[in-house]
């Protein structure tokens, strides 16, 4: 059993968006919040551009502002779907074979703004086309998170004030 726990991809309680629209997805999106984790700390004015890479898989380039050593650092790495591209259920490497949960688990009709949880409570992000997102989408998206059992007074809220 323990096993079986340990591949988890997403958290209890959440589920995935379905039906979901890859194409409507791609792009570039500015990260409104997050919990805060190694891999993006001190990182502000952070982005995450998605498309299609010749194989089908999709290409995540994402890119921050390190205010520690005021510089730019990117990431780039390759996201494919857990069972069908109908299902907004992700798993995501940045480090060759290690694949973690990416999960959009709310997303307006316009795919303009996005909830996204990772594989466990420990990770969570909000996302939107724009650097700023309505104040209603925020507080829905909030309770959504707390429902499932996030801390969201733990989330960091992203700078965007060196983008143009």
């Amino acid at each position: 059993m323990m096993g079986l726990l340990s591949c988890a991809t997403i958290p209890k309680g959440a589920v995935a968006v379905q039906p979901f629209e890859k194409e409507k997805y791609l792009g570039k999106w500015f990260e409104i919040a997050r919990m805060d984790f190694k891999f993006e700390k001190n990182l502000n004015n952070t982005t995450a551009t998605y498309s299609v890479n010749d194989n089908g898989t999709i290409k995540v380039d994402n890119r921050g502002y390190n205010t520690k050593k005021e510089e730019w650092v990117q990431a780039t790495g390759k996201a494919k779907f857990v069972d069908n591209e109908n299902v907004a259920k992700l798993k995501v490497s940045f480090f060759g074979p290690f694949y973690s949960g990416y999960n959009v688990i709310a997303i307006d009709k316009g795919y303009q703004y996005a909830l996204v949880a990772g594989k466990s409570l420990k990770y969570l992000w909000i996302l939107s086309r724009e650097k700023e997102i309505p104040a209603d989408t925020k507080e829905k998206y909030l309770k959504i998170a707390e429902d499932i059992g996030y801390e969201t007074s733990d989330l960091l809220w992203v700078e965007h004030d060196k983008i143009k």
